[in-house]
């Protein structure tokens, strides 16, 4: 799917919107992107509908083998929402617009807030791994080099040219997520996510670099589908699970098998976290 224009995207939104309506009315309040670290909310949805990303129009396909390729409509804690089980990333191939069509996607279904999740490496000693970090800002490297997903003739009817991102991460959501973290015993860090396109992990000179900037952790997701969002008026909470510690003086090489086990151990707290806020939205 390659978009050339805002007129095709938009043409190409609708298409899927439409596909959609064939098997659900639902218009849902909040969309998830299921990231490592929130896989087993998926359980906790009273599923309405499952619709494989490969049955819609346009969309495209996650290649990345723990990642799930699916678009769930449904209920958590009494709240109509729509859900990603599985996202999509520049390491794919896939270009900016095409990571972020699935966002589009759910604001076009009726979505006001998106909730997003990622695994990520720590660079900061003082969030350690199998911890929890809400997002309070983030640097996208990849989009200040060009590859940004609003490069391109835009649609007003997407939101503005020049979108304002001086509260990118919604400080209304993260005290919300604080206080319920606190109600529940959860330590819940807060902090700047920096996305790389991976797939690669980094060297130490750049994790060096990385922190001098003033990153906290680093991922290879969540900047681009955060920007859609907000061009569009979205509502974004990030939650970025910690599963390893980028620390140059001390790096060891890492497997992504231990990545998946730490997000695993981490995963029961963020899903709890996550139904809580979702049920005082």
């Amino acid at each position: 799917m390659l978009i050339k224009s805002a007129a095709e995207l938009k043409g190409q939104l609708e298409e899927s919107v439409r596909f959609i309506r064939k098997f659900t009315d639902s218009v849902p309040q909040i969309g998830i992107i299921l990231g490592s670290g929130l896989g087993e909310l998926a359980n906790r949805i009273d599923v309405e509908v499952s619709i494989n990303y490969r049955d819609i129009p346009n969309f495209p396909l996650s290649t990345v083998e723990f990642h799930e390729g699916k678009l769930i409509f449904g209920k958590i804690s009494g709240k109509e929402v729509v859900v990603m089980q599985g996202r999509f990333h520049f390491y794919e191939g896939y270009s900016p617009q095409q990571i972020t069509f699935p966002v589009r996607t759910m604001r076009f279904l009726g979505a006001k807030i998106l909730i997003i999740s990622n695994a990520c490496g720590s660079m900061n000693p003082d969030i350690p791994k199998g911890e929890i970090m809400a997002i309070e800002d983030h640097i996208f490297l990849p989009g200040l080099a060009g590859h940004n997903p609003l490069v391109g003739i835009n649609d007003d009817s997407f939101g503005p040219r020049f979108p304002d991102m001086s509260q990118p991460w919604s400080a209304r959501l993260i005290e919300l997520a604080e206080k319920e973290a606190e109600k529940i015993g959860i330590k819940l860090y807060k902090g700047v996510y920096v996305a790389v396109s991976g797939p690669n992990l980094e060297t130490r000179a750049e994790y060096r670099f990385l922190r001098a900037i003033g990153a906290d952790v680093v991922g290879m997701s969540t900047a681009p589908e955060n920007i859609a969002a907000r061009q569009m008026g979205m509502e974004v909470l990030g939650f970025s699970v910690v599963t390893d510690e980028c620390y140059p003086e001390t790096l060891k090489p890492l497997k992504i098998e231990d990545v998946l086990a730490t997000a695993a151990k981490a995963e029961p707290k963020l899903t709890l976290l996550t139904e809580k806020v979702i049920e005082k939205i």
